[in-house]
């Protein structure tokens, strides 16, 4: 645990002044008996005054439930249960006073897993056993953090970590930013292959230094976002993106999927294979970064956020367009769901709810080509095949079944994507692929380049505006530097900390010695 708390607080450091506390702590700096229950005011008191010079105060429990632990628990505004993913989801002793308690502190799980280790699998059993948790986090660990050494020698390899600066990619990053409002959000919008262009922009984005904490996406966006949070690699993501792509390209296996269309032209068995097999039994709940995809719930006529569950069965759902697949039935309650770009094509909104502080929101949504040929009352598909197989014939411009289905989907849409394109907590993105139809999988390489063109471009823009420097920066900064200044020293050789703690401090008892008459 000591290992976790110092790589946590070298990371939370990036964003403001932090302060970690444990029990030793307390007694060498307020004396060994400044945790006894007479002294309670008076450890109230620095505590207090910790909290106010501090950005971030980050209390380490005990092992038990000691006085300190007690005091820590009351203190938060928000607990962090900290276990190992490669262990059983057993409860421990503090877990089961907390389950007890009335404690209104956030309660947050975080999974340690080692970087050379297997990733997440089975966090739904940790998470059944702790109903009160209300957000989970894995985080891949280097390898200082499982080593055995003792505590000096521990401190002291922390001490030489502390002298750089933590890496923004990391997972510790990760959740320091999280914890403390500030994460960033990446939101991938549908456009079918045009959404292709996302995996060229998430490269961009990387190369760029901007951190992703957190992924959500609709349609093809809840397919692309979802392969980056499971694996956190453009590069893996790139390669399985485009495998799937080719794949849709085959005419053959859309053939032999075709059926009676009462509720759709294709059965949807040969598109949830090509889903399946790319997350097989993969629970979003084990993916290493936060994720939520958006269908629209027919049954309901609502929207619907997914946070866990089966992760191809949600992706596949958030893809349905209608007449193309049947709706699928929610395994949870068998609700019907469909795409979810017939209600919120780029849910940045959705994002900011759940708690970020700036969403970069890419929208490959469809576009209104005006320049369509008028073909009267009716229109016969045998007339426009003759027109595309005659090479004299005049072309003609008629959207096909997929470009209308996302053209309704967009529709749908408009005011939503207006408020979130106004908002100030949204970076949107629009690369330039407005060239590129529905269906045009089979362009993929080319899609991607695109968007990572735009991307490097844009993200230089940021960099050189100050707009990476301002997602980065502490959300509560100034309110802190407000505060802090509002502290007045009336000793000019001794800082606050120094008078608060010889105030505080609480001395030994000493004993008399009494000499027999």
């Amino acid at each position: 645990l000591t290992a976790f708390t110092l790589e946590l607080q070298h990371a939370l450091g990036a964003i403001g002044p932090t302060s970690l506390l444990t029990s030793d702590i307390i007694k060498q700096r307020l004396g060994s008996a400044a945790l006894d229950s007479v002294h309670e005011y008076r450890l109230s008191s620095w505590l207090g005054q910790q909290e106010d010079i501090h950005r971030i105060v980050l209390y380490q429990s005990d092992s038990s439930l000691t006085p300190w632990t007690q005091r820590c628990i009351r203190q938060a505004d928000c607990i962090i249960i900290v276990g190992l993913g490669e262990q059983e989801p057993t409860l421990g002793e503090l877990e089961r006073m907390l389950e007890s308690s009335s404690v209104r502190a956030q309660k947050q799980l975080v999974l340690l897993h080692r970087e050379d280790g297997p990733p997440p699998n089975g966090t739904a059993e940790w998470l059944n056993m702790r109903s009160w948790i209300s957000r989970h986090h894995h985080l891949s660990c280097p390898r200082r953090v499982f080593s055995r050494r003792s505590l000096p020698k521990l401190i002291e390899l922390y001490q030489r970590v502390f002298e750089k600066s933590p890496d923004c990619h990391s997972d510790f990053s990760r959740l320091a930013r999280i914890l403390t409002g500030n994460s960033i959000a990446l939101v991938l919008g549908g456009g079918g292959a045009r959404g292709c262009s996302q995996v060229g922009v998430v490269r961009a984005l990387r190369e760029g230094g901007i951190p992703i904490d957190m992924v959500g996406g609709t349609s093809i966006g809840a397919l692309m976002g979802a392969l980056y949070a499971e694996e956190k690699s453009i590069s893996r993501m790139r390669v399985r993106a485009r495998e799937w792509a080719m794949n849709m390209t085959s005419h053959f296996k859309r053939i032999l999927d075709l059926t009676y269309p009462v509720t759709s032209m294709f059965s949807g068995a040969a598109f949830n294979y090509s889903i399946s097999s790319v997350f097989s039994d993969r629970q979003i709940e084990d993916l290493w970064l936060p994720y939520f995809n958006i269908t629209t719930d027919i049954t309901a006529s609502s929207m619907r956020v997914h946070t866990d569950g089966s992760l191809w069965r949600y992706v596949r759902a958030s893809m349905s367009l209608s007449g193309y697949l049947p709706p699928l039935c929610d395994p949870k309650d068998g609700h019907l769901l469909m795409d979810g770009g017939y209600i919120n094509n780029l849910p940045a909104d959705v994002a900011r709810s759940m708690g970020a502080k700036v969403v970069i929101a890419i929208d490959v949504g469809s576009r209104n080509e005006t320049s369509l040929t008028n073909y009267g009352d009716s229109l016969s598909g045998w007339w426009l095949l003759w027109k595309r197989l005659n090479p004299l014939a005049e072309k003609v411009k008629v959207l096909n079944m997929a470009e209308i289905q996302t053209r309704l989907a967009y529709v749908c849409c408009v005011r939503q994507l207006e408020l979130v394109k106004d908002s100030e907590y949204c970076e949107y993105i629009r690369p330039p692929i407005d060239r590129y139809g529905t269906l045009d999988f089979g362009k993929f390489d080319e899609i991607a380049d695109v968007g990572y063109q735009h991307g490097k471009t844009l993200f230089d823009v940021w960099q050189r505006s100050g707009v990476v420097s301002s997602m980065m920066k502490d959300r509560h900064q100034e309110d802190f530097h407000k505060t802090k200044a509002g502290h007045v020293v009336t000793c000019p050789n001794a800082s606050f900390t120094d008078l608060a703690e010889i105030v505080s401090r609480i001395e030994p008892v000493k004993t008399a010695a009494v000499s027999g008459q």
